[in-house]
This record gives structure tokens, C-alpha cells and sequence, in this order.
């Protein structure tokens, strides 16, 4: 699922990921209708757009964006079980069977409960701020300080948990509230939701973890480190696709620039999606 407000400027590196395979995933793009975008022309990609409206960063539109690409992707087919929720800057770090591998691994019981890879952080320095953003109170009493949760955006939702999220009213109707005008700078929803309810509803459920990688070194205004051009390379893919456990791998990276497009698809098959 693919969250966007610009171009989808690494449709050729999806489609070569997704080649072969297309008994085994769906596309699904909200792309904002408020910014002219180029369409991709790519198989994956033709016809998938969803009803999408405007979206704003540090908004409850994100909020609602992702839950419009869930309740799209959960109607469509019964049979998807897995919900990755990606952005434009974001770009494979492996292959598909890969990827496919590590969500269903193969010597998994049959009974397995598929978990949902999203990070819950507590205890973050930020975390005050942002509970109060509303106001001291506004987020009580469904969401006292002790619950309130945070972590990234990007999530890959197993299915029952996708129902979970599309339903949900209660937590929803406290998240959708405007933050006040001189908590703007703390004012992060899409970061606190998604991780708040799932923690609430199903903790041992999720992983805690995201399969997406992100490099907030050199951070700018909230947005982390674009990778330009000049930085792809190998060595790069390997870093990225470490993690701080041995028990799992990045799957997926952002946040790229447009220029990376070249250099990407020059090393996809000889280093990306060559496992």
C-alpha cells in the first residue's frame, strides 16, 4: 500500500520486484488529489489507485489515508494477509521471495498467529509533549500517559489486526482532534495511533518492530536522512538491511531522492534482489 503526495518515481524498481509473482500481492496507491502526479504507466500499478483526499504531514489525514488504503485492500481480496504500508521515498531491500520467506516462514505451525511488524516505542524524550498536544486532558480517559505510545508510520499489519484498525472508533474520535496552535511543533498523530491501539489491543501480537528502515542522522525539520544518488551502492544495501537483532532484516528502506532511481535499478539485480 502506497501512501503518496508526489510522484511514484520508483514504480520500475517495484515492478521489477514484484515480477513473477503477481499471484502473490495487490497494489494499492492513495495518491493526494491536491498535487498533479504522474501516473505510473507500469502493470503493478495501472487501475490501483483508491478514493484518496488530501493529506498533510503532522495530520489526522495520514491517519485516515491508511485506514482508506486498509478498508480498499481488506475488501478487495479476501485473501491478503498482509498489509505493508509504504511511501514514495521507500524501496525494496529485497527480493520478493525474500520478503514472502520471512512473513511466512515455511516451518511455521499451521495454527501460527501471523504478528504485525510495527514499531511501540515508550519512554521517548518527546512523548510528554506530544500527549499534551491537545491539551493536558483531551486525551483521557481512553489514552492515559502510561499507554500512549509511539513509532513509525510504516507498518506491515497482519490481517486480523487490519480489521482492528478499520473498525476502531474509540481511539480514533481522540486522535482526530487539531492539536493546539503552539503544540503544532509536536503535533505527530500517524506516529502515535497506529502504535497506541495495536499496543491496547493485541501487545503480544506485534513484533514491536518495523520491516521499514529509516536513517535519522542529519535529521532535518522532522523529516529523516534522503539518501541522494552518490550514496547508493552495495555497501549501502547491506547497511540498510541490518538490524540492532539477529532475529530479523529490513525488508524495506526510505527515504531515497529521485536521482536514486538510476544507480537502484543498475545494482537490483546483481545486489537488491540477489539473496
Amino acid at each position: 500500500m502506497f501512501l503518496t503526495n508526489s510522484d511514484l518515481t520508483f514504480a520500475p524498481l517495484w515492478e521489477r520486484f514484484f515480477a513473477g509473482h503477481a499471484d502473490r500481492f495487490n497494489v494499492y496507491v492513495h495518491a493526494d488529489p491536491a498535487v498533479r502526479l504522474r501516473l505510473p504507466p507500469t502493470p503493478s500499478f495501472r487501475g490501483r489507485f483508491v478514493a484518496a483526499k488530501p493529506t498533510r504531514r503532522g495530520d489526522p489525514s495520514l491517519i485516515a489515508a491508511a485506514r482508506r488504503l486498509l478498508v480498499a485492500a481488506l475488501l478487495d481480496d479476501p485473501a491478503n494477509a498482509y498489509f505493508a504500508l509504504l511511501s514514495q521515498h521507500c524501496v525494496p531491500l529485497h527480493s520478493f521471495p525474500r520478503l514472502y520467506e520471512a512473513l511466512f516462514p515455511p516451518k511455521a505451525a499451521h495454527h501460527h498467529r501471523l504478528p504485525s511488524y510495527i514499531e511501540v516505542l515508550a519512554g521517548e524524550p518527546q512523548m510528554p509533549a506530544r500527549y499534551v498536544a491537545r491539551g493536558d486532558d483531551a486525551m483521557l480517559p481512553e489514552v492515559p500517559f502510561d499507554r500512549f505510545r509511539i513509532g513509525s508510520q510504516f507498518f506491515t499489519l497482519a490481517r486480523r489486526h487490519a480489521v482492528l484498525v478499520v473498525r476502531e472508533r474509540r481511539l480514533w474520535r481522540k486522535f482526530r482532534e487539531p492539536c493546539l496552535p503552539e503544540s503544532q511543533d509536536s503535533c505527530y498523530p500517524e506516529e502515535h495511533y497506529f502504535p497506541t491501539l495495536l499496543d491496547m489491543a493485541d501487545p503480544a501480537g506485534c513484533t514491536r518492530y518495523t520491516l521499514t528502515r529509516v536513517n535519522w542522522t542529519d535529521s532535518f525539520e522532522g523529516h529523516p536522512h534522503t539518501y541522494a544518488a552518490p550514496e547508493v551502492s552495495p555497501r549501502l544495501i547491506a547497511e540498510l538491511r541490518q538490524s540492532n537483532s539477529s532475529t530479523y532484516e529490513h525488508m524495506f528502506a526510505r527515504k531515497f531522492a529521485p536521482d536514486c532511481l538510476g544507480p537502484l535499478m543498475a545494482i537490483a539485480d546483481t545486489v537488491i534482489f540477489k539473496d
